[in-house]
């Protein structure tokens, strides 16, 4: 495989391992949960989906109580990573999240755990999926519960609309990929575009804490924090209310949403963690 030369995601600066024991353990102990985890995904596909969709009538019920289900495994992975004490998470509006409903959901992407803390802390998550995904071993669940981004934009348009109305939070990373290690990601406008189209609030969320080397994108498989576990705080930001940028054209809009978006969720990283987003 060729080794990635891309600066912004050059494992430079990097401090190093603290407890070489440890390290090891961790990264055997991540290997372990990424087997738990596919394998969970394709059971789930396998035996729960076709079971549901027996069970729940019309389309809509077996999607609300499949989601929920997905929820519930993605509550127990986390147990169990918790349990390895290799992963420790904070969520300083735990109940607040259980309420949201017919929100945008947009978050800060450092790692590749960020969609399974969201989807565990909201049973009615949906959430739009980069194309890729929908070719790998999770193909068989999200191309029956989720979004994927490789649609047409009036086709987005309309199933974000009809998910949202039945009370769905839609989760989006604004980025579209995860935080590089240096620099920072120009925010997409897709968010804010859903938003105004639909209609839709926005609650933005921030994902912080130690750092996620290992868990971000073209970091070596085998690898893990190198001085702490992976310490999680997740933490939901005021709303951003649709109706104050209604009175704009859409294109104007768009960009003050998305800037909005960036900024609050930047406001965030800088106070409490000390980072540039």
């Amino acid at each position: 495989m060729k080794k990635n030369t891309n600066p912004r995601y050059s494992t430079e600066g990097l401090p190093p391992v603290k407890n070489r024991l440890f390290y090891i353990y961790a990264c055997i102990i991540k290997l372990v949960m990424c087997v738990i985890f596919g394998t969970g995904a394709i059971l789930i596909g396998t035996i729960a989906l076709p079971l549901f969709k027996l069970i729940f009538h019309p389309n809509k019920n077996f999607k609300k109580h499949s989601r929920a289900f997905v929820s519930q495994t993605f509550r127990f992975f986390i147990f169990l990573m918790k349990h390895t004490k290799c992963l420790d998470v904070t969520v300083a509006n735990r109940e607040e999240f259980k309420t949201l409903s017919s929100k945008i959901i947009v978050a800060n992407h450092p790692s590749i755990l960020d969609v399974v803390f969201l989807i565990s802390l909201m049973p009615n998550a949906d959430c739009i999926v980069r194309g890729g995904l929908s070719r790998s071993v999770f193909s068989i669940i999200i191309k029956q519960l989720y979004l994927v981004n490789t649609m047409g934009i009036e086709e987005m348009y309309a199933l974000a609309r009809e998910t949202l109305s039945e009370g769905n939070n839609l989760i989006i990373f604004p980025e579209g990929t995860r935080t590089p290690r240096h620099g920072v990601n120009k925010f997409k406008r897709g968010a804010a575009h859903i938003a105004y189209e639909t209609n839709t609030d926005i609650q933005p969320v921030y994902i912080g804490g130690t750092d996620k080397y290992g868990l971000g994108k073209h970091d070596a498989f085998f690898s893990f924090n190198r001085t702490d576990i992976y310490r999680y705080n997740i933490k939901l930001l005021p709303q951003i209310s649709i109706r104050e940028y209604k009175e704009y054209e859409p294109q104007i809009a768009t960009r003050h949403l998305t800037k909005k978006i960036h900024s609050e969720l930047a406001a965030e990283a800088y106070l409490y963690d000390n980072k540039i987003i």
